[in-house]
């Protein structure tokens, strides 16, 4: 048995005792006697009777072992060309200045705090700075629409809100404090305070009955001790997109989090304390909550807060630019940031330009890997590709490779093997296992492990419904994928993106797996439209690589010939259009329930996430040019 396989059997076959080594490596007011509370399921709590700090186990206790003068973040701005570097100790100062601006603002432990901020320092201070009082934060991407903030406003009633007046991207400055006055406007709760960070590049106006201007009150401001907190006390609430259109407010505890983040640096990620980690992601997301700000610090990490693009800032080279300056050892990011990378530099000649030999990983998540992206950047990088799966619901990992505890074989396509505490299953609709390659629900058998998500922001009845309602005793992960006869997790699409095609059910991943090995896409994706034969059919749209000047009709002649050929004529693939770029949330994932709604002439929300709202005018046109929404005569 390896040494990945006899850790994982004990994770799973003796869960209790597992995750009690793993906590005695993090800092507790009060080490825990309980592990695991299974006295109300699906509502299971880790480490019940324990107490700890995350903001504590972040800052403090560096400061206080010996990394005090270490960088603890590294701030690198291409947008606005400023850099800067803040130490342990000057971390800690700050986030106490902060969390003592909060008390006098009459915040307590329990309390809820918004945060709307660009991908600067303030942003990572915020979160920590609620973390050291109690105070349960919820970050909500900066530049949201006024609506979609006023909705988190209402659902979980700040009492205070941590705002930047702007955030900037290329060519252009987006101002906050309006959408946020708007917000405030709409919302039916009303916060107490909003703390103000003004930028140089644009001055918010300011109520005075409300809004602070946060320097001076920081300047002002005492220093405040981190409180010792519950283990289950709410670290933050996270919202993600739910099916009904109503935000779902992911929670996610202290102790368990701690534990289980600090784990996954080593076991994971690999990296020893005092090394340069780098999640190219935003504050704003899981990822930028997990691996930008809490795994890093709670390891003793020095992390990456990049305010730029993977192109565009100046340049493809941009990420390069940044492992080779500060020396990062791990780099963590989506599938979407390499395409967007390699459709502008496909032959990686901005990659000569740096030398980026002190990269040891790079990982990859968000969205699934399609595999001429992972051989692309295996070529280029020379170093291992680690796709892994994870969700907002688990913060991290639920499939990985174990850099630090043993490199598994990798194959394309696939995650790897479940994370320590997954007991993971593909199930058909009946909720039986399916047969080794068969396509299934994806679902973990309960308890989920610690750091995963206990509850949903006051809606416990839409926890057990959207979760583990149609498969009792498991969490249902909403994707669907199969198991192969290794074991390997191969994730082919969300479950809602199976499409049915004359009976058929389909992986959309597998098809756009086809279309991404043409030499000429740089993008794809596949989404169902329908069909009056057959149900559903397949539509491919195609992103080229930058100057590619053949004909539009040949490439999407070889395409169709070449699903046709590597799936076969059951995936009835006859449609595919050229498009100049794809739909995507801020995040990187493309909306393709959002273009099956627009093929078959159905009703559609505008949604929240939306990078650019002026693509889907662009995709129905392209739709529109191959029969979409097709005519009630056909």
């Amino acid at each position: 048995m390896s040494v990945y396989q006899s850790l994982y059997q004990r994770s799973i076959s003796e869960k209790e005792a597992f995750w009690l080594e793993a906590a005695k490596d993090i800092h507790w007011d009060q080490f825990p006697t309980v592990v695991l509370d299974d006295s109300n399921p699906p509502f299971y709590r880790w480490f019940p009777d324990g107490r700890t700090n995350a903001c504590y186990n972040a800052v403090d206790v560096h400061v206080e072992n010996g990394r005090a003068d270490q960088t603890a973040i590294i701030y690198d701005s291409p947008i606005t060309d400023q850099a800067s570097k803040l130490s342990y100790r000057e971390l800690q100062i700050r986030v106490s200045k902060v969390a003592g601006m909060l008390l006098q603002g009459g915040v307590v432990a329990g309390d809820r705090v918004i945060v709307y901020l660009p991908m600067i320092p303030e942003a990572v201070i915020a979160m920590l700075a609620c973390a050291r009082i109690g105070a349960i934060h919820s970050v909500v991407f900066g530049g949201f629409a006024a609506n979609e903030l006023a909705v988190r406003i209402d659902d979980c009633k700040p009492k205070a809100i941590l705002a930047g007046s702007c955030g900037i991207e290329p060519g252009r400055i987006v101002e906050y404090k309006p959408l946020l006055d708007q917000a405030i406007e709409l919302a039916t709760h009303k916060p107490d305070h909003c703390f103000i960070w003004q930028r140089d590049q644009a001055q918010a106006a300011m109520d005075h009955e409300r809004d602070v201007d946060w320097k001076e009150a920081e300047r002002a401001a005492p220093e405040a001790s981190c409180v010792a907190l519950e283990a289950n006390h709410p670290l933050y609430i996270l919202y993600t997109s739910g099916t009904t259109g109503a935000p779902k407010g992911v929670v996610r505890d202290t102790g368990g989090s701690i534990v289980s983040l600090k784990w996954t640096m080593k076991g994971i990620y690999g990296v020893e304390p005092g090394d340069v980690y780098w999640a190219a992601s935003d504050v704003g997301w899981v990822v930028g909550h997990s691996y930008i700000v809490y795994a890093p610090l709670f390891h003793g990490n020095t992390t990456v807060l990049y305010e730029g693009k993977p192109v565009g800032t100046p340049d493809p080279g941009a990420f390069w630019r940044v492992i080779s300056e500060h020396n990062v050892k791990v780099l963590f990011t989506a599938p979407t940031a390499f395409r967007a990378i390699k459709k502008e530099d496909p032959t990686g000649e901005y990659l000569k330009k740096y030398d980026i030999s002190n990269l040891n990983y790079l990982f990859l998540a968000g969205e699934r890997c399609d595999p001429p992206t992972l051989a692309w950047a295996q070529e280029k990088l020379k170093v291992p590709v680690i796709d892994h799966w994870w969700q907002t619901e688990t913060g991290s990992s639920i499939c990985a490779n174990y850099a630090g505890i043993e490199l598994l074989p990798i194959k394309s396509g696939s995650p790897t093997l479940p994370a320590p505490g997954y007991n993971l299953k593909a199930l058909d609709p009946d909720g039986v296992e399916c047969k080794a390659g068969d396509i299934g629900a994806l679902v973990v058998e309960s308890p989920l492990p610690p750091g995963t998500f206990p509850t949903l922001w006051n809606a416990p009845e839409r926890f057990v419904d959207s979760y583990f309602k149609n498969y009792p005793g498991h969490y249902e992960t909403g994707d669907a994928g199969y198991i192969d006869e290794d074991g390997y997790i191969f994730v082919m699409a969300r479950t809602d993106d199976v499409i049915n095609v004359a009976g058929h059910r389909l992986s959309t991943g597998a098809m756009e797996e086809v279309l991404a090995g043409h030499p000429d896409v740089a993008e794809c994706a596949v989404m169902g439209a329908a069909d009056t034969l057959k149900g559903q059919v397949p539509v491919g749209l195609l992103v080229l690589n930058s100057g590619c000047d053949r004909s539009s009709t040949d490439i999407c002649a070889e395409i169709i010939k070449k699903v046709r050929s590597e799936i076969g004529p059951v995936a009835a693939f006859k449609s595919a259009v050229i498009v100049k770029r794809l739909p995507k949330t801020r995040s990187g994932k493309i909306l393709r329930g959002t273009m099956s709604s627009i093929a078959d002439g159905r009703e559609w929300k505008m949604p929240a996430t939306i990078d650019d709202p002026a693509i889907l005018d662009e995709i129905s046109d392209a739709l529109a040019q191959i029969g979409y929404p097709q005519s009630s005569e056909q």
